[in-house]
């Protein structure tokens, strides 16, 4: 359960979450911008699509391995100063993007740029959770989640025009700038605690002891990559199959970021109210809106329809890292930094398997049949977390 992390706020609750937001958006606009810059950057690397694709592999793998690390290694400092220190490293991570002179190093850069992801997401949302009461905590989250989504509508659609203008290492420099400036907006409002001093890399690891912080993570980690297995190869569908420029694909960029954003805008209303059937029903529509995509991908008015409906399934993360602050007992920070590590091996699991489908020669297409696969993968989990709850609930009827 989140608690308050200070007694005394330095500005008010809503320019908190803005600041924390901006985050959000910085990290939203590299993590969307690179895949949709793929074709560009393979080009200028010497490397084909599928090949340059591996760019985004790494900076998940940088997320998997830096969420849990620096979460468990910052677990007794102040998170204020420790938002600040990721994000710091985050700007390093992407100045070396912007700058990388090879394929083989830009590969190294972006595994840097991912390290302090899943920790700066998951600390960001335990602040902006602990200032609100507890049947608004998704609510809260959501809000740090929207500078990701609003990252969807302006900042990746900027930056995959930027990319083809300028050149795509524009994007990192952008990104960059925008890490300072959140370092600098978390020192100047962000609450100033003092750390909790019980806390131990030991008592954070104790998360690991609980079967249902898995059964949450597996949810994620599968469900989610049906998302970035049609996301990711987005602009070379559209060039094959809807048959249209380059500079159509901002538009679809743009309609999978309204509906992300509306999706953490109305469903967290909801989850505050029934957390898992909530969730439930965000996979359901995942997977009906992946299994259209085949159908929607020729035309270009039912590829904007398509990536809108995707895109509000991206309301799932906030759902999700409420219900591991529920099930994490005290060692709220690992858990909460993990669920970013289950959404970027969904961000590695689903282009692997879509390359794979594609490489094989079933087409730019059936990357919506990987997906709905996914998803339907991701609710059976879900499946097996209410019942293990609800045998918890039979056997221990006093405890959560």
């Amino acid at each position: 359960m989140a608690t308050a992390i200070a007694d005394v706020r330095q500005a008010p609750v809503g320019l908190i979450h803005l600041s924390l937001a901006v985050g959000g958006f910085a990290i939203g606009t590299t993590e969307f911008a690179t895949m949709s810059l793929l074709p560009e950057m393979a080009h200028s690397l010497g490397v084909d699509a599928p090949t340059a694709g591996h760019v985004i592999s790494a900076y998940a793998l940088g997320v998997v391995v830096g969420a849990p690390t620096l979460a468990v290694l910052g677990a007794r400092m102040a998170r204020r100063t420790l938002l600040i220190a990721l994000m710091t490293l985050f700007a390093v991570g992407n100045l070396l993007s912007a700058v990388a002179p090879s394929y083989a190093t830009m590969m190294l850069a972006r595994f840097v740029a991912g390290l302090p992801h899943g920790a700066y997401f998951g600390i960001a949302m335990l602040v902006a959770a602990s200032l609100v009461e507890q049947g608004r905590r998704t609510q809260a989250v959501a809000r740090v989640m929207l500078g990701l989504t609003v990252a969807t509508i302006i900042g990746v659609p900027l930056a995959n025009f930027m990319g083809q203008v300028l050149g795509w290492r524009s994007c990192f420099v952008v990104v960059t700038a925008l890490a300072g400036l959140t370092a600098a907006l978390v020192a100047a409002f962000a609450p100033r605690d003092r750390g909790d001093p019980a806390a131990s890399p030991l008592r954070e690891l104790g998360a690991l002891r609980r079967a249902q912080v898995w059964l949450t993570l597996g949810i994620g980690a599968i469900g989610f990559g049906g998302l970035f297995a049609v996301y990711t190869y987005l602009a070379d569908t559209m060039a094959a199959v809807t048959q249209v420029g380059p500079r159509t694909v901002p538009l679809a960029l743009m309609s999978f970021g309204v509906g992300m954003t509306l999706g953490n805008i109305v469903v967290p209303r909801f989850a505050d109210r029934a957390l898992l059937p909530t969730a439930a029903v965000v996979l359901v529509w995942a997977l009906v809106a992946l299994l259209l995509w085949p159908l929607a991908a020729p035309h270009l008015w039912s590829v904007l329809a398509a990536m809108f409906a995707i895109g509000v399934s991206g309301a799932l993360g906030s759902v999700l890292q409420t219900r591991l602050m529920d099930v994490a007992g005290d060692a709220q920070a690992l858990a909460a930094a993990l669920n970013h590590s289950a959404f970027n091996t969904a961000n590695a699991l689903g282009p692997w398997l879509g390359g794979m489908v594609i490489a094989a020669g079933y087409g730019w297409t059936s990357t919506g049949y990987v997906g709905a696969g996914l998803a339907l993968c991701g609710l059976a989990v879900l499946g097996v977390s209410a019942l293990v709850e609800r045998s918890s609930t039979r056997t221990h009827p006093a405890r959560i």
